[in-house]
This record gives structure tokens, C-alpha cells and sequence, in this order.
């Protein structure tokens, strides 16, 4: 293999990155599209144009217009254009609103019960809940309370359909086949994933993988640059281990991946001037499941993606109510409980790279 050409594939993977966030910033600032943040910490960005993932789907368009015989591209840009649809579907049911939620801040000198939320002296929260609607307009009669201002709640999806649609882009890998021709292995009675026999129990893991990353990256998609570095150096750190490895349809994949996720990160970092939303976090979550599952690396691949699936896990213990965050998911609880939004995202970084490279480095002393 010409490892110039993984060089070049990079380069141009950047470059139209850059060049298509740019553009498509552009034209979303003028047509005024733009972010409304409802957590407290981050209503200064309110105004930050949003679906900026758009810009992903012109890059694989193009990039795989250019490496069309590229398989390990092809399909990777394939499912991340399907992905990245239905998250811009999603994204534009989110612009109308749903309802107005009142943002209130305790002034009183002692904590107040309100539904399910302690406010402590001096902290602001918004009444959500039934049960705290019920009790926000006496508080503000008694002047406990103080009306700060009024948060429209977008429109979104039900549950039942966001897991319909992300199924249908995990439908749409299985049948491409790629996951049989490219990953080395068949979907008859005997099926290898990285060592394991596991027979036709490769289709629901293959939804299963992209259902759960759509939804780690959807999730940790919260912060400038936290969902797009996380999604760059994982690839990086994937597109590493296909070098060690020999495998070349890896390091293609990932870097795709890598390459476009760096290209919006020049305009995501802090301060983002722009917004992925749900475009860009579904194709995203879904090109690299598709990246794993095709190079057949899942080991490390879930690897990579340990601290979005962490963060998955913290959250459902939440709704479980096994344990209770004051806000959902856990960056935003550090962010509220002090922690600076850079420290939190180079944190998260770091926290990837670190795991990243103990992986590589067990992989290539023990394995090698």
C-alpha cells in the first residue's frame, strides 16, 4: 500500500471540510439559522448559526466522487449521507417550538424545592417539570423566586421515531453488504467478528453499533468541539491501528473520518462560530459504526469510544434514577457545578487520546 496516498486522501478531506464549513456558515448566518441554547451556561451562544454537519455531507460527497473505487470510502460516505439526512430532518423539526419554559433564579438566602430540582441561593434552572410549573408561579408571588426569562423549547422527534429512522441507516449497511464483503466475514451460519463466532447475531450487533454511536455522538454533542475532536482523534486513533495492523481499508476510512472532523473543528473549536446539530452528529456517529464494522475492528473501535459511551451509561443510570445529575448529560453537570466549558473539552480529549494510545500500545507489544 502507498501510504502517500492515505497522505493525499487526508489533505483533500481537510481541505473540502474547511472550504464546504465555510460556505455553508455563510449561507446559514444570512439566512439566519441559528442556535437557541436552553442550559443556562450556554444561552451567550444563542444566536451561532446550527446544522453545520451539512457541510460533512458535501465533503463525503466529495471525496468519494474522487475516490469512487474506494470501497472503504464509498460505503463510509454512503451511510454517513443517509445519517446525516435524517438528522437534518430532525434539526428542522427542531426550529418550531414545542413551548415557552420559564428560566427562574432562587433569591431567597436558602435552598427551594422545586419538583425534582434543589435550587440552591443564587442558582437558575428552568421549570421543566409538571410538578415545578405547579409551584414556580407561587414562589414568584412570594418573590423566592426571580423570572429571568423565557426559553422556547424546540420540537423534537419521539423516541419511537429517532430509533425508527437510525434503524433504517443500520438496514441500509446490512443490505449494502459491505459489512460481509469488505469486513471478512459472512452472515451465514458462522460469522467472525474480531475472533468471536457469533452466527447471525452480526445483524442486530450491526444495528445495535450504529443505533449506539449515533446516540453517543448525539449526545456528547453539546460543547465547542467536544463532539467533533472526540470523533477526530478516535479516528486517528483507529486510522493507527489499521497502520499496525496492516489493514488498509482502516486507515482510509478513518481518515475520512479524521480528516473532515479537523476541517470543522477550525470553525467548531472554542468559540464555535458554528454548530453541527444533528446532521452532523448522526453522520458522524454512523460513518465511524460503519468504519468500525467494515474494517472489522470493533475491539477498538468501541475502544476509541469510550468516553461517549460513558457518558451514555452516567446518563441512563440518571433516568434510571439510581443517580440524579442536576443536568443531563455529565459535561453539562461539571459545567454547572463550575468546571470552564475548555477545561471540560480538553479533558474529554485528552481523556480519548489517552485511552487511544493504551490501546495501541497493548495491541502492538502484546498482539504483535
Amino acid at each position: 500500500m502507498n501510504y502517500f496516498d492515505v497522505l493525499i486522501l487526508f489533505i483533500i478531506s481537510f481541505a473540502s471540510s474547511v472550504a464546504f464549513t465555510y460556505y455553508i456558515r455563510k449561507i446559514l448566518i444570512g439566512a439566519n439559522v441559528s442556535d437557541n441554547p436552553i442550559v443556562s451556561e450556554h444561552r451567550h451562544k444563542a444566536g451561532t448559526p446550527t446544522m453545520g454537519g451539512i457541510a460533512f455531507l458535501f465533503s463525503v460527497l466529495f471525496v468519494a466522487s474522487i475516490y469512487f473505487k474506494n470501497q472503504y470510502i464509498l460505503v463510509t460516505s454512503l451511510i454517513m449521507l443517509t445519517a446525516g439526512i435524517a438528522g437534518l430532518l430532525d434539526d428542522l423539526i427542531g426550529f418550531k417550538v414545542k413551548e415557552y419554559q420559564k428560566l427562574i433564579k432562587n433569591i431567597t438566602n436558602s435552598p427551594l424545592t422545586i419538583g425534582q430540582l434543589t435550587l440552591n441561593p443564587g442558582e437558575e434552572a428552568r421549570a421543566a417539570t409538571p410538578k415545578a410549573k405547579e409551584v414556580v408561579d407561587d414562589l414568584l408571588a412570594e418573590n423566592k423566586l426571580e423570572f429571568v426569562a423565557e426559553l422556547p423549547i424546540k420540537n423534537e422527534m419521539g423516541e419511537i421515531e429517532k430509533i425508527i429512522g437510525q434503524l433504517v441507516i443500520g438496514i441500509f449497511l446490512v443490505i449494502t453488504g459491505a459489512v460481509v464483503t469488505l469486513g471478512g466475514f459472512s452472515l451465514g451460519p458462522f460469522v467472525l467478528i474480531g475472533g468471536t463466532t457469533i452466527g447471525l447475531l452480526a445483524i442486530p450487533v450491526i444495528l445495535i453499533a450504529v443505533i449506539g454511536a449515533i446516540n453517543a455522538i448525539n449526545l456528547i454533542d453539546g460543547m465547542d468541539g467536544l463532539a467533533s475532536g472526540i470523533i477526530a482523534i478516535a479516528s486517528i486513533g483507529c486510522a493507527l491501528f489499521g497502520f499496525i495492523n496492516g489493514n488498509s481499508g482502516a486507515m482510509f476510512a478513518f481518515t475520512l473520518l479524521a480528516a473532515i472532523s479537523l476541517g470543522f473543528l477550525v470553525f467548531n473549536r472554542y468559540p464555535a462560530s458554528i454548530f453541527m446539530g444533528d446532521t452532523g452528529s448522526f453522520a458522524l456517529g454512523a460513518g465511524f459504526a460503519t468504519a468500525v464494522l467494515i474494517t472489522n475492528i470493533p475491539y477498538f473501535g468501541v475502544l476509541s469510544l469510550a468516553v461517549p459511551i460513558v457518558s451514555v451509561i452516567i446518563s441512563l443510570i440518571h433516568r434510571a434514577k439510581i443517580i440524579r445529575l442536576p443536568v443531563e448529560p455529565l459535561h453539562h453537570t461539571l459545567n454547572y457545578n463550575g468546571m470552564s466549558e475548555k477545561k471540560i473539552v480538553f479533558s474529554y480529549w485528552l481523556l480519548t487520546a489517552v485511552v487511544c494510545i493504551i490501546g495501541l500500545l497493548v495491541d502492538y507489544y502484546i498482539f504483535i
